[in-house]
C-alpha cells in the first residue's frame, strides 16, 4: 500500500484496534491464476486472523500456504474543497484502513473451527444479548460447520493507513473538522473524531 510519511499508522496498537472496530474484512488470495477476494468477518488476535469459508466457495480450495491479504476498511469520507478557506484547492477523500499479510492454513481440528466460532459469536452480540451458541445444539452445530471451511491466517506484515489532512494547515483541518461534525453520518463523525484527536498529539 502507498503510505505517505504523513498517514503511516507507526502504533499497532492502533492499527490492531482499527481491525478490531471494522472486522469485516476483505481477503484477497490467488486462485486458478487469477484475484479473488471474499469478503466476511475476521477475528483478531496477536498472531492470527480467525475466519471461514462457506465450502461452495473455491477461493479456499488452493489458499493453504498462500501469502494473503486482508483489508480491513475503517471509516472514509469525502472531504470539499468548499469547507476550506480558499477554493483554490481540489477534492479529497479522508480515510483509514489496515492491510495485513500472511499465510493461510485451513482449520481441520474441529475443536479449533468450533473454538473460532465462539469467539465470532462473542465479538458480535451485544453484552447483554441473551443468544449463546450453545442454544442451538452439539447435532445442528456438527451439521452446520461441514458447510464451512475454516482458515486462520498467521500475520507477517501489518501497514496501516490514516489519511486525516495531515498534510494540510492546522486551521484547514479544524475547517473540516467543523463541517464533518455537522454531518450526522458515522463516517463523517468518526473521521472528525479521529482528525480532533489527532490534531492533539
Amino acid at each position: 500500500m502507498y503510505i505517505p510519511n504523513d498517514f503511516k499508522i507507526t502504533d499497532e496498537s492502533v492499527a490492531y484496534e482499527m481491525m478490531k472496530e471494522h472486522s469485516f474484512a476483505t481477503l484477497f488470495s490467488q486462485h486458478d491464476g487469477m484475484p479473488c477476494a471474499t469478503h466476511l468477518p475476521l477475528i483478531v488476535n496477536e498472531k492470527y486472523l480467525y475466519g471461514h469459508f462457506a465450502r461452495p466457495n473455491p477461493q479456499w480450495k488452493d489458499i493453504e500456504n498462500q501469502t494473503v491479504l486482508a483489508v480491513f476498511h475503517g471509516p472514509h469520507c469525502y472531504i470539499s474543497p468548499s469547507w476550506y478557506e480558499t477554493n483554490k484547492a481540489v477534492p479529497t477523500w479522508n480515510y483509514v484502513t489496515v492491510h495485513v499479510y500472511g499465510e493461510v492454513k485451513l482449520l481441520e481440528d474441529e475443536n479449533e473451527l468450533m473454538e473460532s466460532f465462539h469467539d465470532m459469536v462473542l465479538n458480535y452480540e451485544a453484552p447483554d444479548s441473551t443468544y449463546s451458541l450453545q442454544d442451538a445444539g452439539a447435532e445442528y452445530l456438527a451439521g452446520m460447520s461441514k458447510g464451512v471451511q475454516g482458515f486462520k491466517i498467521k500475520i507477517s506484515k501489518i501497514e496501516g493507513k490514516a489519511k486525516l489532512s495531515q498534510n494540510h494547515s492546522i486551521k484547514r483541518q479544524e475547517l473540516v473538522i467543523n463541517q464533518l461534525e455537522q454531518i450526522p453520518r458515522t463516517d463523517e463523525q468518526e473521521i472528525s473524531a479521529l482528525m480532533k484527536a489527532n490534531l492533539k498529539k
